[in-house]
């Protein structure tokens, strides 16, 4: 007999809830534990047949409508809706409420402080830098402001010298925009930053029309630091888990390299700076 995961999770949900969790009342002796699957089906808006042939596994391949409905009437969390969604063979919808958070977490604000000697960065899908340990400020100071990766690419002077190689840096920004499109096609900021950048710039406008897309995750970056030289760094980025669209990126020197010894440079140039500012901002 072929195996019911699908059947099995909607079952194990079902039983854990009761009908006060979900604003129902309890009418009748019940011989199982949880809810009914009549009541789950009014509450998914469903069939109580077409309902129960999910459970049995004589249907497996509800569609993603359901999917959402079922979600909702279980009381399912993020991961849990995103398990029901794999068992049943399909991809998670996240574009209409999956607007990227703009606040970073306390707990990953303090992880990133504990890397004293690298840069790391939290991002949003549409290049925004939510957070950044005292290195990265470090690392971006040259830029006024520090706000968004495209914008300081393509519009602000420094980034044509601050990226050894500007032409590689446009190309894989616009493309990580592209992406966000997909997630977010009706995202207010990632349109009116593209409207932005390409007004200003035509490089920008031509990479844009050419729809190339890819995400950010493992890659070179050779940077001409205004205080420190040249530094050839790699990052590597991580999604954040309990914030669809935040990504952490966390970036490294070569252990013994000219710019490992650059990077703990930066920071000492910049704790110093910052100490010698402070004084002087109390006056």
């Amino acid at each position: 007999m072929a195996d019911n995961h699908l059947g099995d999770f909607l079952r194990a949900r079902r039983a854990d809830l009761q009908p006060q969790d979900v604003g129902m009342a309890s009418y009748g002796a019940r011989r199982v534990a949880g809810l009914r699957r009549e009541e789950v089906a009014v509450l998914a808006g469903v069939n109580a047949d077409y309902y129960t042939r999910l459970e049995q596994g004589r249907e497996r391949n509800p569609s993603p409508q359901v999917i959402e409905a079922l979600a909702h009437a279980l009381c399912l969390d993020a991961d849990a809706r995103a398990h029901l969604y794999r068992l049943a063979g399909a991809v998670p919808d996240d574009r209409p409420g999956a607007r990227t958070p703009e606040r970073v977490g306390p707990a990953l604000r303090q992880l990133m402080d504990g890397y004293p000697n690298t840069p790391a960065l939290v991002m949003s899908r549409t290049l925004d830098l939510l957070a950044t340990n005292a290195l990265a400020d470090a690392l971006y100071a040259p830029f006024d402001p520090v706000d968004n990766l495209a914008r300081m690419t393509f519009l602000d002077p420094v980034g044509r010298d601050f990226y050894a190689d500007w032409n590689r840096t446009a190309e894989a920004t616009v493309a990580n925009l592209r992406q966000a499109v997909g997630f977010e096609p009706d995202n207010p900021r990632l349109n009116e930053l593209v409207r932005t950048l390409g007004a200003h710039s035509p490089e920008f406008s031509r990479l844009w029309n050419a729809h190339t897309v890819r995400g950010k995750t493992r890659d070179a970056k050779h940077i001409l630091h205004p205080d420190v030289g040249p530094l050839a760094l790699t990052y590597q980025t991580f999604d954040v888990r309990d914030a669809p669209g935040q990504q952490l990126v966390i970036y490294h020197a070569e252990p013994g390299s000219s710019s490992a010894e650059a990077l703990h440079l930066l920071g000492s140039v910049h704790a110093t700076r910052r100490q010698t500012e402070e004084p002087r901002h109390r006056r």
